[in-house]
């Protein structure tokens, strides 16, 4: 099994490829020592029986004929978990790839589960089995073996069944739809954008005062560009619970620095050290009026028993209608839905406000009774009597 390392063999294969009503794609990169990925393989497949391996390593290829496949409107582009490898595609070529799918959304939709794998679908669509001994490959080590090319291209081969049997779902369903905000998000270049000024939300989970947050906007800021800067994970920059406490503790000298527990001995009097002392300057310096809270933590978490029933009502609601929970609420969106009626979540919003958010509401308001019949949880008005008027979840 040969690897394509020229930008003709490249650019033939693409124009191919073009003309396909769809291309299965995935990536194989590392970013254990980096911050930005290190793209490594690139697999893709056709209906028509094509498999393709792309060595991005290949001295002298340029990807242009690639990203150009990407972009053309003409082939469906098609992804399992899409998030990293559209990361990639925008990080090296500035498109995102349109027209898209991701199969773990829409298995999501076609009632596959929260987050289901690729080698679940595998298994259940495709009817095959995973080797998966070349799981844990370094990608950036050549020459690669036969054993894990093959494997590689097992990763968009079976890619090809899975996307023709969802769309047929999806199709008889008439759930196609659903699937749009999911794949917006997606293909948003805002999803890729790394923006330092954002890096502190990561982190807020703990802090529960607007100086904190403030000293956490500015230290996670400034560790952030330095990251992108040299290029290294962030927590060779510093850790998270070093990054926590500094925002908590707010040392404005490298003495103060020095002395909590999660900064190594010395590291206060070297320029890291000075740069974060500025950062926290800096955080202090702000209005700590004008910081707002994060949602999660300024909501009173006074209606934990209407929450939990909102757990089961999702849960009964997603049995019924075969969808997975996640694409449909969050834990957030629930609390959110417990503390206001008029919430702004998607779970109020579209089809998912007719699938549960109206069911929620009426939970809340008293208007519709939870009960279990027969090992199954039951959704029904209130005023139905047992056994009449009432569904399993959809009422």
């Amino acid at each position: 099994m040969d690897l394509i390392t020229t930008t003709d063999a490249l650019r033939q294969i693409c124009t191919r490829l073009a003309e396909q009503p769809f291309v299965t794609v995935d990536t194989e990169f590392m970013r254990e020592t980096t911050y930005y990925p290190k793209l490594c393989l690139i697999q893709m497949a056709a209906p028509d029986g094509t498999g393709v391996l792309v060595d991005p390593l290949a001295p002298g290829l340029d990807l242009a004929p690639f990203i150009a496949l990407m972009a053309d409107e003409r082939t469906v582009k098609v992804f399992h978990s899409a998030r990293q490898d559209l990361e990639i595609i925008w990080l090296i070529g500035g498109i995102l790839p349109h027209p898209f799918f991701d199969t773990q959304v829409a298995a999501m939709v076609c009632g596959y589960g929260d987050s289901v794998s690729y080698e679940q679908l595998v298994n259940d669509v495709a009817k095959a089995k995973i080797d998966k001994s070349s799981r844990f490959t370094d990608w950036s080590r050549r020459p690669l073996s036969e054993a894990q090319l093959t494997y590689a291209l097992s990763d968009v081969t079976h890619l090809v069944k899975i996307y023709e049997v969802l769309v047929a779902e999806l199709l008889r369903t008439d759930r196609g739809a659903w699937l749009d905000e999911e794949m917006a998000v997606l293909t948003s270049p805002e999803t890729y954008r790394a923006d330092p000024a954002q890096a502190w939300r990561r982190l807020s989970g703990r802090m529960r005062k607007p100086r904190e947050i403030a000293v956490l906007m500015e230290v996670a800021a400034w560790r952030e560009s330095e990251a992108q800067t040299r290029n290294v994970p962030r927590g060779r920059v510093l850790k998270d619970e070093a990054v926590i406490d500094i925002a908590s503790a707010a040392p404005r000298s490298a003495e103060a620095l020095g002395r909590l527990r999660t900064i190594p001995a010395g590291f206060e009097r070297s320029r890291t050290g000075a740069d974060i002392v500025a950062a926290v300057e800096r955080g202090l310096a702000r209005d700590s009026s004008a910081v707002r809270m994060p949602e999660r933590v300024r909501r009173s978490g006074g209606n934990g028993a209407i929450v939990e029933l909102l757990k089961v009502l999702l849960k009964a609601v997603c049995e019924a209608e075969a969808v997975a929970p996640k694409i449909i609420a969050t834990v957030d969106d629930l609390e959110a839905i417990a503390d206001d009626d008029a919430a702004e979540v998607p779970a109020l919003q579209g089809w998912r406000r007719t699938l549960f958010g109206e069911k929620a509401l009426a939970l809340k308001q008293g208007r519709l009774a939870l009960s279990v019949e027969s090992g199954r949880i039951v959704v029904r008005p209130l005023d139905a009597e047992p056994g009449t008027g009432g569904a399993d979840a959809t009422g």
